[in-house]
């Protein structure tokens, strides 16, 4: 599964791997929808009727400046829409999936499986045909230590999403902000601002409480609770976790990488007794990997950091406020103390870091 959940604040870090985003191999086409030599050819009155001339200027003059604008919102409004519902959809279809004894213990071809699938998507929008992006070749010594990375950033959180509810799932996601800033902090000498650190504590505590409630033992069997196994690879996948680019060659590598470990580590269900609405779900799974990981191209290269960060919120929110319903857990349950103290902290922090970044002169 690609790792949508950890847009949840702004670092350095984070902006020097959108600008990498823009500059790198899976640069989306402008969609400005202005065709240049069109308009030049309207600007060239010299060998037209006057009237004729003096229509078109008119049309270049009032109509086209709005089409672009109207354009450009539509498509950022649904590639925002298509990456919040995939996110959505992949998490709740992939909790359903782990949820099959059979299947919990295949995590490795299912990590394949969808690695498989974002390739063969961009695959196809590379080809001339398409040609919504022009791939950035690489050598195989460059892609693989990203692709043991990803491949640990994916296999990891599936696990803790197998192994606990979907609200610490998500909620344990925030921690990736706090974790990327002390490794930057202490391999690049990378400070942030003192509003932010401050932002950041909530943020940890929130999580901490979050883990300790989700985690007891309770009598209601209706209750979806977090085993210990679920808080491992949860903050196991937290540092395996990164900021992904050269995802159009990352991602057969890993895929092929993964298959000389999968006869030693997965144990397989019998593929003849899978029910038929789990291949579906399987399916649907991979589809909403490869399209949030397309979506997020789109999105990085047509809006600017707030745009991104407030998406970014609106999906943990919404992520935990399903799982929530889901897990049967009432409202006066004290874990919501820490969802909306950790939730309450990330955005503080993604404040922070946006007013900060606005005051630095361009």
């Amino acid at each position: 599964m690609a790792s949508p959940h950890s847009d949840h604040g702004i670092s350095s870090s984070a902006v020097s791997s959108r600008a990498n985003s823009r500059s790198g191999n899976e640069r989306p086409r402008s969609y400005d929808g202005i065709d240049t030599d069109r308009l030049s050819s309207h600007n060239n009155i010299d060998d037209v009727d006057p009237e004729e001339a003096l229509l078109e200027k008119a049309m270049t003059e009032h109509q086209v400046p709005e089409t672009p604008s109207r354009t450009g919102f539509a498509r950022t409004s649904f590639w925002i829409m298509v990456n919040t519902l995939a996110t959505i959809g992949i998490v709740f279809t992939n909790k359903t999936i782990f949820s099959d004894p059979s299947l919990k213990l295949a995590q490795l071809t299912f990590a394949a499986f969808h690695f498989f699938m974002t390739w063969l998507l961009l695959y196809v929008l590379s080809r001339s045909r398409f040609g919504y992006f022009v791939p950035r070749r690489t050598t195989i010594r460059e892609v693989i230590p990203l692709s043991i990375a990803m491949s640990l950033n994916v296999i990891l959180p599936n696990l803790s999403l197998a192994y606990s509810s979907i609200t610490f799932y998500q909620v344990a996601r925030i921690l990736l902000t706090p974790t990327v800033a002390t490794m930057d902090y202490f391999l690049y000498h990378t400070t942030l601002p003192r509003n932010a650190i401050v932002a950041l504590i909530p943020a940890c505590v929130g999580v901490g409480t979050v883990s300790y409630y989700d985690s007891l033992p309770t009598e209601d069997a209706n209750v979806k609770t977090t085993s210990s196994l679920g808080v491992i690879f949860a903050f196991s996948g937290i540092f395996a976790s990164s900021l992904y680019t050269l995802l159009f060659n990352q991602a057969p590598v890993s895929a092929f990488l993964l298959l000389y470990i999968i006869p030693f580590v997965d144990t397989f269900p019998t593929w003849s007794q899978v029910p038929t609405n789990r291949w579906l779900m399987i399916i649907m799974s991979g589809m909403f990997a490869a399209l949030i990981n397309l979506s997020q191209f789109f999105i990085i290269g047509q809006t600017g950091p707030v745009s991104s960060t407030v998406v970014g919120h609106l999906k943990t929110c919404l992520i935990v406020a399903l799982g929530w319903v889901a897990s049967g857990r009432s409202v006066g349950d004290r874990s919501i103390i820490g969802v909306f103290v950790a939730v309450g902290g990330i955005i503080s922090y993604s404040v922070v870091m946006l007013r900060s970044a606005a005051r630095v002169p361009k």
